[in-house]
């Protein structure tokens, strides 16, 4: 630009020709800063929408497991979870980085080295197989520059990986000498040991193997099918589906031994959920599946799963013995008709069952109120060890869970501060419980604290409700909340009176999420007689699992024995009995 001097010597077309370029040159940096300015709200909005997707991977994967994501939608997305963090932190930093360059004019910094992760060693106790590796050419003798030294080995690198075999199927040959006595002509051979499918193909372990790939690794059998091909046999779908059929029914004898023991015990858990059915004409039909399980403290820890084809209370009063007169005399009418119209004689009716009786916990669905109408409303105010002498009674157990879900849907929804304080007085309850479950405390310790730190806040948390729903508008979403819990407050509060009584109904329903599972991949059983062999399966299968078993040794080393195991010894098979070989 010229100077003032230089300025006044110039002429007026001069002037207004750098007056042009001086505005040319304001309207290119005005751009120019417009432009950055744009850049710099895109790059801003960007970082907004990464931080917001980064803090919803965060919660999914970090927050506590009742508030996130359905334990099976985790699962699915569990792999990808880290790496899709990872990729964000490296996104938010380069736009970062980026606007901090727009905005200075700076050269960017040299980004800090990553710190190099530590891998957790491999164990010990998994077989090494060594893979040498020696310099190309090399005799280990003589140097290979030509020198004519011998070289001499210094040490070695050792780096370890992670591999892994297939498995491998391999070939039983029975062999069963034949052995003759040539003065009296008698000959002699072992017979060939009783097997679940006799003359059949497979062996008890790769029955085992079968069942558990498709009820606990939720494995349809055309994908087993397809991995069976590929180790280099061919196995239908319809002959596995036919084996899983026989081991159903197999097993049928040993789950009823279950039942009975499950239903010995004085304290169940109990729900149902949906699976679909096909009908006779191919067309889809809904069954349930009722899970019924010992509270955590009773003599056993098992699940009996057991399918009807409809949500009736009916049904959850006949599997626990406490159908009506009426009602059992008209389910044995249906079933002789049934049978009639099958062409098949009529069966001799059930003996008629031993009622259950005990403490029940459920959630609040009107199918079990009949249970405990009655006498049970008798027995309201028992919750004791002395409940034992009322054996006439089924008593409710209300589930916490369900209650605090409630409020936690108002407080995710509208950040309602009686939500809020709901939930941090549930909370306090839910404080006591872990004590109970941190220290191992017995049944009468537990009584004690629960009658110490519980009972309080369950006294003042009622008055506190009660008020609360008072200056709420009827049929609000905080009523709503409110009255669920004050409808069902004796159910609810029962348990703190006791201390072997549970606090919510949280262990079955993780016991009923295997079917859910399962129902993505099946989705749906073939019939009510297939959902049946189903649940008698998944009941060994998880009941194995919950005293610690592997599903798969427990069950190749049951199908090997129960061929020839006596009826009044088939409680040793049972996964609340059975020990591996050599325990």
């Amino acid at each position: 630009m010229p100077d003032l001097a230089a300025l006044g010597a110039l002429s007026e077309n001069d002037v207004r020709a750098l007056v042009a370029s001086l505005m040319d040159q304001v309207q290119h940096h005005a751009l120019q800063a417009q432009r950055d300015q744009t850049a710099l709200r895109h790059s801003q909005a960007k970082i907004d929408a990464l931080t917001h997707e980064l803090r919803l991977l965060r919660h999914w994967r970090f927050a506590p497991r009742s508030e996130v994501l359905h334990a099976d939608q985790r699962a699915l997305f569990e792999q990808d979870r880290e790496e899709d963090i990872a990729a964000l932190e490296q996104r938010i930093e380069d736009i970062n980085q980026a606007s901090l360059e727009l905005s200075t004019q700076q050269p960017a910094k040299t980004p800090r080295p990553r710190v190099q992760p530590v891998r957790t060693p491999l164990p010990e106790g998994l077989e090494r197989v060594e893979v040498r590796h020696e310099p190309a050419g090399f005799d280990g003798k003589s140097c290979p520059c030509g020198c004519g030294a011998v070289m001499v080995r210094v040490g070695e690198d050792v780096s370890e990986k992670l591999d892994y075999v297939p498995g491998t199927l391999r070939v039983q040959r029975h062999v069963r000498g034949r052995w003759a006595c040539r003065v009296c002509e008698r000959w002699e051979q072992e017979p060939m040991p009783a097997h679940v499918i006799d003359k059949g193909l497979p062996s008890e372990a790769l029955l085992a193997h079968v069942v558990v790939a498709k009820y606990d690794d939720h494995l349809p059998m055309y994908r087993q099918s397809e991995m069976f091909a590929r180790a280099g046999l061919s196995i239908s779908r319809s002959t596995l589906s036919q084996w899983s059929g026989a081991v159903g029914q197999a097993l049928l004898p040993l789950v009823q031994a279950l039942r009975q023991e499950v239903l010995g015990c004085s304290v169940l858990h109990a729900d149902e959920s949906p699976i679909q059915v096909l009908g006779h004409q191919g067309d889809a039909q809904r069954g349930y599946i009722w899970a019924f399980s010992p509270a955590r403290g009773q003599d056993i820890q098992a699940v009996v799963y057991e399918i009807n084809d409809g949500r009736a209370g009916q049904h959850a009063r006949r599997i626990l013995g406490r159908l009506s007169s009426a009602e059992r005399d008209k389910e044995e009418k249906e079933k002789e008709q049934q049978q009639k119209d099958k062409g098949k004689p009529a069966t001799l009716g059930a003996p008629e069952p031993i009622p259950w009786s005990g403490h029940l916990m459920v959630d609040d669905y009107s199918g079990y109120k009949a249970l405990f109408e009655g006498s049970a409303r008798l027995g309201a105010s028992l919750c004791g060890a002395e409940d034992s002498a009322n054996t006439a009674a089924v008593i409710e157990l209300g589930c916490w869970a369900h209650a605090r879900r409630k409020f936690h849907e108002l407080h995710v929804a509208n950040q309602s501060p009686m939500a809020k304080e709901a939930l941090a007085r549930i909370a306090s309850l839910y404080a006591v419980e872990a004590q109970i479950i941190d220290r191992e405390l017995n049944t009468q310790q537990a009584k004690d604290l629960r009658a110490k730190s519980s009972l309080p806040v369950l006294d003042e948390l009622k008055p506190w409700m009660l008020a609360q729903r008072q200056a709420m508008t009827k049929g609000t979403a905080g009523a709503k909340a409110l009255e669920y819990s004050l409808r069902r407050w004796e159910a609810l509060t029962r348990y703190a009176h006791s201390g072997h009584l549970p606090i919510d109904n949280n262990p079955i329903e993780r016991l009923i999420r295997p079917w859910a599972l399962g129902r993505k991949n099946w989705l749906f059983a073939g019939s009510m007689k297939a959902a049946e062999r189903a649940a008698a399966i998944m009941s060994l299968i998880e009941s194995a699992k919950l005293n610690g078993l592997e599903p798969q040794a427990y069950l190749t080393d049951v199908l090997r024995k129960l061929p020839t195991q006596l009826n009044s010894r088939i409680h040793e098979l049972l996964p609340t009995h059975w020990k591996p070989q050599g325990c």
